[in-house]
């Protein structure tokens, strides 16, 4: 599987195979995040599995991923919902359509990605993947946010940020 290359304005400048992108110089690359809300009105909060090669073992939203070449974005975030979480998801809607961040993992691997979040209600029943999520609950989004600010080091550094901007938890 190969991630997009992007530009430093986010245009498109070729291929990489995903196996090798990250590293300790990660080029810019393009990929999504998904805020999962069941019908009560809860996010889903997700535990990276410890086999993951960036932050392992965090907290994190409820999943994020890479479009593949020719791929848009709506299909790529309902593969990575099956793929990871064995979940359906309906009414995806953009939340930060501008969202890039750049984080250095203590294993001194970079993420550098141009990364647009989406929120969507789930439509069924989890079944996570223990190659990608080792544990997983519904929370309220408040309780989420003020968790991430009081405890950064607890969470991906993409959902500390996401959590600040993001209107799902001002609520």
């Amino acid at each position: 599987m190969d991630v997009i290359l992007l530009s430093a304005d986010g245009q498109p400048i070729g291929t990489q195979s995903k196996q090798t992108v990250h590293s300790t110089n990660t080029p810019l690359h393009q990929a999504f995040s998904c805020h999962v809300i069941n019908d009560a009105g809860q996010v889903l909060a997700t535990r990276r599995a410890l086999g993951k090669l960036t932050w392992p073992g965090v907290w994190t939203n409820s999943f994020c991923g890479h479009p593949q070449p020719g791929e848009d974005l709506e299909r790529a975030l309902a593969r990575h919902a099956q793929g990871e979480l064995g979940l359906e998801v309906r009414e995806v809607r953009m939340a930060l359509p501008d969202f890039r961040y750049r984080a250095v993992d203590a294993s001194g691997i970079v993420e550098n990605e141009i990364c647009p979040v989406f929120t969507a209600i789930a439509a069924g029943e989890i079944a996570a993947n223990p190659e990608e999520v080792m544990d997983y609950c519904w929370v309220e989004p408040g309780a989420l946010a003020q968790s991430a600010r009081a405890t950064p080091w607890a969470f991906s550094p993409w959902l500390v940020m996401q959590a600040n901007d993001m209107e799902l938890y001002r609520s």
